[in-house]
């Protein structure tokens, strides 16, 4: 039958370990959402650079073959993503639905152009890229005009640079903070065990024999945080994206599962590093320091 002393340091064991997961699993879900934050920041600024359009304009003299293989042509180049043509007709129709009424009755006829939009990949929409584009489309006979928001594309850019810059800034102290947290977590936990560390590293076993156990048992309770952190992150990201399906989350599988895969590898690292180093620590200590 146990003791009650032997009761006590058992609550006090359990009571160790589960702070040491429940931080590291908070910890690693905070991180696997500001992850999260900082993959879709990039999807996010990449969808709204695509819905740039580049519009070019046909003269009424152009030839369906011409403007059939001018849509090709840009459907087929790399730095295109789709390509729609727009007759003057379908122009008419929804300057009538956008404003409620036939314009074409008080003109009297159609004075909209023929047209191709254009939405490019989003690493080539740039004003540099754009004006390129732009000016070689406007040496083809048929084009009379190209045009698009280069204010718009500008504050686009300048923005997107601005904001990455500084999710990255606070995705690296974010991640100092985890390491940080954890390191804490598991130090601690060895500490409670140091007098057994000294005993052992006494009657003559190695450093490497020592250190075993404590770093298994840490990878054990760092395999259960990452677990636990995982779970968290994928409530979080269904109902987030059933609230918000327009963010696309969940669109890209293999980047959702790396960043899965990335967090509980960091939970397993972190925590191995840690006990490694904190063991080390009370190894090299002196009997007498062990109780400062």
């Amino acid at each position: 039958m146990s003791s009650p002393f032997e009761k006590h340091q058992k609550r006090r064991l359990i009571s160790s370990y589960f702070s040491v997961v429940i931080s590291i699993a908070l910890v690693l879900f905070l991180l696997g959402l500001l992850g999260m934050l900082v993959l879709n920041a990039k999807t996010i600024s990449d969808n709204f650079k695509e819905r740039v359009v580049m519009t070019i304009y046909l003269n009424d003299s152009a030839k369906k073959v011409e403007i059939n293989q001018l849509e090709k042509s840009l459907a087929l180049s790399s730095y295109v993503k789709s390509t729609k043509y727009v007759s003057k007709e379908d122009a008419a129709d929804f300057m009538k639905g956008e404003y409620g009424e036939d314009f074409l009755d008080d003109v009297g006829y159609n004075p909209l152009q023929n047209s191709i939009d254009v939405n490019l990949k989003a690493e080539y929409v740039t004003a540099h890229n754009l004006d390129s584009i732009s000016q070689v489309t406007l040496n083809k006979k048929f084009v009379e005009d190209v045009r698009y928001d280069k204010d718009l594309v500008s504050i686009m850019n300048s923005n997107v640079k601005r904001i990455s810059f500084w999710v990255l800034i606070i995705s690296a102290l974010f991640s100092l903070i985890a390491v940080l947290l954890i390191n804490s977590s598991i130090r601690l936990a060895v500490y409670s065990k140091r007098f057994i560390i000294k005993t052992m590293q006494m009657v003559g076993a190695t450093k490497q024999f020592i250190r075993r156990p404590f770093i298994w048992k840490s990878v054990r309770l760092g395999i259960i945080g990452s677990i636990l952190a995982l779970i968290g992150m994928a409530i979080v990201f269904y109902y987030i994206n059933k609230t918000f399906p327009e963010l696309e989350l969940l669109n890209n599988p293999i980047l959702i599962a790396s960043l899965f895969i990335g967090i509980f590898a960091l939970g397993i690292i972190i925590t191995w590093i840690s006990t490694y180093f904190a063991t080390q620590r009370f190894l090299n200590l002196k009997t007498d320091e062990l109780y400062y």
